[in-house]
């Protein structure tokens, strides 16, 4: 069996817009209100796949879940007539985000020689506390060979867990044993810290982790407080690699030396303070980047184009670049509609160490399947969607039979 990084990437969902639900993204509540082009945004999506597999990586994907979601609002006794939030979370098309959709733990990792996913309950905003049902069901068909894959419900929602966007893996390669960390919040001032230590404790004691190889460090109160919600907005990591902002970590060195303790290869690249503040970070989305071990050696950093627009995030790129370290090469992606919703590159992709060949076919991706899917997103997908539409029947019923089309199209109508 050969093991190997695939990295699922959450499929743009047509009633894709923008309502400005998520409390401490500060991205998402900055264009709240603002006309949505879901089209667009799935194309962005579909291109930045295209390009992973252009560079020999392989490459899945996740499907958009059930919206409006008809059933939630009926539990909530919810009608046209009541908050227009309320409503407009029914319709939220966050799930495209799937390094939210679970924690994963490679099966060298795991006691039991299996790799484990357990489904993120996502309890801290209302849009998304919904998702882990529908998330779950699509992860139990992608990953359904029980000799492979362990998928685990949702921790109990009294401690909120925002899966893989705060769970990073070092590792000598993604087919070695390897160390795990957990990143959690305590405060965030006026923002909710949205991962429980107890989630992430959980967690690993559900995959069977040993626990000399599973840590548990703070996220930074002030990086949750100036908008970084997940610690992914501030730290990734690869391989060997620790790419983070100075501010990332409650104890920056406390955090360094425990994980170098555990995985003695630890190389960081640390940005400091003094070059890229965490507000140019934040808005720019560095850190929410995939950091890609590339078939041919070295490290790519992929970042959104926002990343070149922002002078200090470009000059010290172009400075690391010029060291020599570990990541060799940046690559610029257009993921803007994404971006402006408060997700970059690595926010929507979710990172499973497999074998290609027990994956769910239908949910891996290829050039003709690329094609396919684009064609449907062309015909299908609203141009654009205005917040003041959401909730009326039209526009629900162009969003539902877009979705039906693919779901046609790929022969994965047991998610209908």
């Amino acid at each position: 069996m050969t093991l190997v990084e695939i990295n699922f990437d959450g499929l743009v969902g047509p009633s894709h817009n923008y309502a400005g639900l998520s409390l401490g993204n500060l991205a998402a509540t900055k264009n709240a209100g603002k006309v949505s082009q879901p089209r667009k945004a799935a194309l962005q999506g579909l291109d930045k796949m295209r390009g992973n597999m252009a560079s020999g990586l392989a490459q899945g994907f996740f499907l958009p879940l059930p919206r409006p979601n008809a059933g939630w609002l009926e539990a909530l006794a919810a009608d046209a007539t009541i908050n227009p939030a309320l409503i407009a979370s029914a319709w939220s098309a966050s799930s495209m985000w799937t390094a939210n959709a679970a924690t994963v733990s490679p099966a060298p990792d795991c006691a039991d020689g299996r790799c484990h996913l357990t489904v993120a309950n996502l309890v801290t905003m209302p849009h998304r506390s919904q998702e882990w049902p529908d998330t779950l069901a699509q992860l139990r068909l992608a990953f359904a060979d029980s000799k492979h894959f362990a998928v685990h419900r949702a921790v109990p929602p009294c401690f909120g867990d925002e899966g893989a966007a705060n769970h990073m893996r070092f590792c000598e390669g993604h087919a070695s044993t390897g160390v795990e960390v957990f990143v959690y919040g305590r405060s965030g001032g006026r923002f909710p810290a949205r991962q429980h230590e107890q989630a992430s404790r959980v967690v690993a004691r559900s995959h069977g982790l040993d626990p000399a190889k599973a840590l548990f460090i703070e996220q930074s109160p002030e990086a949750i407080a100036a908008g970084a919600f997940h610690n992914d907005v501030v730290a990734v990591a690869n391989a060997q690699v620790l790419f983070a902002h100075e501010q990332a970590f409650a104890d920056r060195e406390g955090a360094n030396d425990a994980i170098r303790a555990a995985f003695p290869a630890l190389e960081v690249v640390e940005v400091p303070s003094s070059r890229v503040s965490l507000a140019d970070a934040i808005s720019s989305y560095l850190f929410n980047a995939q950091l890609l071990s590339m078939p041919e050696g070295g490290m790519t950093l992929v970042v959104p184009g926002e990343c070149r627009e922002n002078t200090a995030v470009s000059g010290w790129l172009d400075d690391m670049l010029a060291s020599n370290g570990p990541i060799r090469a940046v690559k610029v992606v257009d993921v803007r509609e994404s971006m402006a919703n408060g997700g970059g590159p690595a926010c929507l992709r979710l990172r499973v160490v497999a074998d290609p060949a027990t994956v769910d076919p239908r949910f891996m991706l290829s050039e003709a399947k690329a094609d396919l899917m684009a064609e449907v997103i062309a015909a299908q997908w609203p141009e654009e969607i205005d917040p003041a539409d959401i909730g009326k029947a039209a526009l629900a019923q162009s969003v539902l039979s877009a979705r039906a089309a693919l779901l046609a199209a790929l022969n994965l109508s047991e998610l209908a």
